[in-house]
């Protein structure tokens, strides 16, 4: 590899596989060894095109999320099956991967700055700044820069933009799915909020099962569907509905009564 070759976004592509390398290795023992992470549909992954593929997910912490994604896309491609064993696979990680991080986020702290050399694509966002909500014009580059990293490989992003349950889903993210037509994998994970500080860089907890499930890619009606439509169908796929949260809390109550059972028969 030529030492200063570049990506469309001006990165040197020698020091971006170094920082996953090292940043990789450093975070292997949070989903392997202090935590369980527990991945179903790796044989997806080694299936997609090198390019124009968009993964949705919910999200539970700013970073661990995004650092998982890059553990299980590597070691998906390098032939794991459902399992990040042996950090071999972040040898030569797959270097036109890329994320969507919120600005705000990408600047607090000098971190933040390194992990977003490492393939965040930054948007402002039009609804909350520094902690309040706000009512901003959309900035037509952000959604320039994902076309030119669909173009370039796979993009991450989280379509609530925010890391709090059962949000709605931002309508941005269906109008890049309707323009761009790129393949759309859906992402379901759980167990970072427990394990994880919300910023997903401090460890809470330890013997925590993280579950990551990846799901095959959503077909859609780019024609006759509208955005609301298609916002709909991503809510379902990340399983982030209101319905979802009606079927968790019923669960919930169930096992709240299967414990009060168990009390009052000792």
């Amino acid at each position: 590899m030529n030492l200063f070759k570049r990506n469309p976004f001006g990165h040197i592509l020698f020091l971006k596989k170094w920082l996953i390398r090292f940043f990789g290795a450093i975070t292997h023992k949070r989903y392997r060894g202090f935590n369980d992470l527990q991945i179903e549909g790796s044989e997806i992954i080694r299936n997609l095109p090198d390019t124009n593929v968009l993964f949705i997910s919910n999200h539970q912490t700013y970073f661990a999320d995004v650092v998982a994604m890059f553990h299980v896309f590597n070691a998906s491609l390098s032939g794991r099956e459902n399992n990040i064993k042996n950090i071999g696979y972040l040898w030569q990680p797959k270097l036109n991967l890329y994320y969507v991080a919120a600005k705000e986020t990408m600047n607090e702290g000098f971190l933040p700055k390194i992990l977003s050399y490492a393939g965040a694509i930054t948007v402002e966002r039009t609804w909350r700044d520094k902690g309040k909500d706000v009512q901003r014009e959309f900035n037509p580059n952000d959604t320039e820069n994902i076309k030119i990293a669909l173009e370039d490989g796979w993009v991450i992003t989280f379509p609530q933009g925010t890391t709090k349950s059962f949000k709605p889903v931002r309508k941005g993210t269906a109008h890049i799915i309707k323009q761009h037509r790129p393949i759309v994998v859906p992402i379901v994970i759980d167990g970072f909020r427990r394990s994880f500080d919300k910023k997903g860089i401090r460890m809470k907890k330890k013997g925590i099962l993280q579950s990551f499930t990846i799901k095959e890619p959503l077909v859609f009606d780019y024609e006759n569907e509208t955005i609301e439509e298609i916002v709909e169908k991503i809510e379902y796929a990340i399983e982030q509905h209101p319905s979802f949260l009606k079927v968790i809390s019923e669960e919930e109550l169930l096992e709240q009564e299967e414990l009060n059972k168990l009390r009052n028969c000792h």
